[in-house]
C-alpha cells in the first residue's frame, strides 16, 4: 500500500487528537473457492445493512463491516494503518472534506479507470465535485447535506414570526424578535463545519492545493466572502444573539431543541431523524425551510457533511475489483440506494431526489418503527431536495482540513465562549496555525 511522508507526519498531529483504535484485516485476497473477502470501516449505522442484499448477488464477495469508531477515530486509525503498511481495510468511509488529504497521500484507487467517470450525472453537483480531485474520481458519494434552516414554527409564531427568513437581514431582524422572548434563534460554539459550510455559502474560497499537492493557498482574512460571513457573525455574538454557551450534541442542547430555547438550526438535510431522536418532546413544532442568502432573490447554498466511500490502494486486483463492487452497490445501485434512504440517510443522487416516494414524504420513523409527523405534516424532502440543487460548486478543502477542524476552537473558540477576542481575531489565530502546521508538513504556502 503507497504511503507518503506526508501521511505520516499526519498520524503524529491525528495521534494526539483522538485515541488509538485497533485496526487491520488480516484477510486473504481469495480461498480455494474463489471467494474474496473484504473489509469496509464505515461508522454510518445504514452501511452493514446492504451487506445481505449483495452478497446474495454476489455470492462469491464477502463484505464485513467494521465500525472503527467516530469519524476522528477512524481517521486515526486509517492513517496508522497506512503508517504500518499493514492493517487498512479495503473500503473506508469518508467526509468529504477530509477526501483530499488521502488523495494527495496516494492512498486511495482512482475509480476513474473502473467506470466511475461517466457517474457525473448521476449524482448532486456538490456532491459529485467532492469526489472528484485533480482530474480523477477518487470515491463516489453516498449521502449528502445541503445546508437548511430547520425551525422550531411554535417558538417564531410566538415571535411574531409569520414566515421564515429568506435574507440574512431577515434572519438578524428574527433574531432580535426570539431573544426578546427569552429564546435563542440558533447556537455555536465555535464549531469549524459550521464556519466552512456559511463561508461557502458566502461565496467564499480560501483554500486551494496545487495539482502537484505540494502548494496550498490558505487566505481567510482578506478573503471576501469570509470576511462577510465573520462580520455578520461578529454582530450575532456581539449582540448576544446566538447561545455560545451550549455546545453542539450535547444532553443540554438536545433539551434546548426540544423545549424551545434554541429556535432554529442551520445545518445539513441528514438532521432530521437526529432531531426526533434527539428531541422527541418537539413533535409537530418543527419546520423546514431553506437557507436565508445574501441577496434577496439568490438561491446559493452550500453542504455541510455529508460522506464517501473510497477504496483503498492496493496492488490485489481482485480485492479493488469486489471493493468497487461494493461500493457501486451502496451508493449507485437503486436497491443500495433504498435501503439506506429508508433508515434514514440522505441521498446524494438525483433520481431519488426527485422521485415521489421521497418528495411526498411527510413522517419519520422513529427507533421503535412508529411513524412521526415531527414537521407537522410539511412534505420536507421537497424543500432539501431543492437545497441540494442549488448548491454552489468550487469551494475546496485542505489537503488536512481534519487536522484544521481539530484546531479550529483552540484558536478561535474565545470569540464564542469567552468573547475574549474578535472573531476576526480567532480567524487570523487560525490561518497562522494553519500556515505554520502547513510548511512543517512540507508544503510551500501561499
Amino acid at each position: 500500500m503507497k504511503f507518503t511522508k506526508r501521511a505520516v507526519a499526519l498520524v503524529g498531529a491525528m495521534i494526539m487528537l483522538a485515541p488509538l483504535v485497533a485496526c487491520g484485516s488480516g484477510s486473504s485476497s481469495s480461498s480455494s473457492t474463489g471467494t474474496t473477502s473484504i473489509t469496509v470501516w464505515s461508522w454510518d449505522s445504514t452501511v452493514p445493512l446492504t451487506v445481505a442484499a449483495f452478497e446474495k448477488a454476489n455470492p462469491n464477495i464477502k463484505v464485513k463491516v467494521t465500525n472503527a469508531g467516530t469519524n476522528k477515530d477512524e481517521y486515526t486509525a486509517l492513517n496508522n494503518a497506512m503508517s504500518a503498511g499493514k492493517g487498512a481495510p479495503d473500503i473506508a468511509q469518508i467526509e468529504y472534506y477530509a477526501l483530499p488529504q488521502y488523495v494527495i497521500g496516494g492512498d486511495l484507487e482512482n475509480l476513474s479507470s473502473l467506470g466511475a467517470s461517466s457517474y457525473k450525472s448521476f449524482y448532486t453537483p456538490g456532491t459529485w465535485s467532492s469526489v472528484n480531485i485533480n482530474g480523477g474520481v477518487y470515491a463516489l458519494p453516498m449521502d449528502s447535506g445541503p445546508m437548511a434552516l430547520f425551525y422550531n414554527k411554535e417558538v417564531f409564531d410566538k415571535a411574531g414570526i409569520t414566515s421564515a427568513p429568506t435574507t440574512w437581514d431577515e434572519y438578524y431582524q428574527d433574531a432580535k424578535k426570539i431573544r426578546a422572548i427569552g429564546s435563542y434563534i440558533t447556537s455555536d460554539t465555535g464549531d469549524a463545519g459550521f464556519f466552512d459550510s456559511m463561508t461557502w455559502q458566502a461565496g467564499a474560497t480560501p483554500f486551494a492545493t496545487s495539482k502537484d499537492g505540494k502548494t496550498v493557498t490558505i487566505d481567510l482574512t482578506s478573503d471576501a466572502g469570509v470576511k462577510k460571513w465573520v462580520s455578520y457573525w461578529q454582530k450575532m455574538i456581539s449582540e448576544g444573539l446566538i447561545d455560545t454557551k451550549t455546545a453542539g450534541w450535547s444532553d443540554d442542547w438536545n433539551k434546548s431543541l426540544g423545549d424551545g430555547s434554541i429556535a432554529s438550526l442551520l445545518t445539513g438535510a441528514w438532521m432530521p431523524n437526529d432531531l426526533l431522536s434527539g428531541a422527541p418532546e418537539a413533535s409537530g413544532k418543527w419546520r423546514v425551510a431553506l437557507m436565508p442568502t445574501w441577496t434577496s432573490g439568490s438561491t446559493a447554498n452550500s453542504e455541510n457533511g455529508g460522506s464517501s466511500l473510497a477504496v483503498i490502494k492496493s496492488s490485489d486486483d481482485a480485492k479493488v475489483k469486489a471493493a468497487y463492487k461494493f461500493v457501486q452497490y451502496v451508493t449507485h445501485n437503486s436497491a443500495g440506494i433504498k435501503t439506506r434512504v429508508d433508515a434514514g440517510a440522505f441521498p446524494s443522487d438525483t433520481k431519488t431526489l426527485a422521485s415521489s416516494d421521497f418528495l411526498d414524504k411527510t413522517t419519520l420513523t422513529d427507533s421503535n418503527g412508529k411513524t412521526n409527523e415531527y414537521f407537522g405534516g410539511q412534505e420536507y424532502n421537497k424543500v432539501l431536495a431543492q437545497a441540494a440543487s442549488d448548491v454552489v460548486t468550487g469551494y475546496k478543502f485542505l489537503p488536512f482540513e481534519v487536522y484544521a477542524r481539530n484546531v479550529f476552537a483552540d484558536d478561535a473558540g474565545a470569540a464564542f465562549t469567552g468573547k475574549s477576542i474578535t472573531l476576526s481575531q480567532g480567524i487570523a489565530a487560525w490561518q497562522a496555525n494553519l500556515k505554520k502546521y502547513a510548511e512543517s508538513q512540507g508544503y510551500t504556502v501561499k
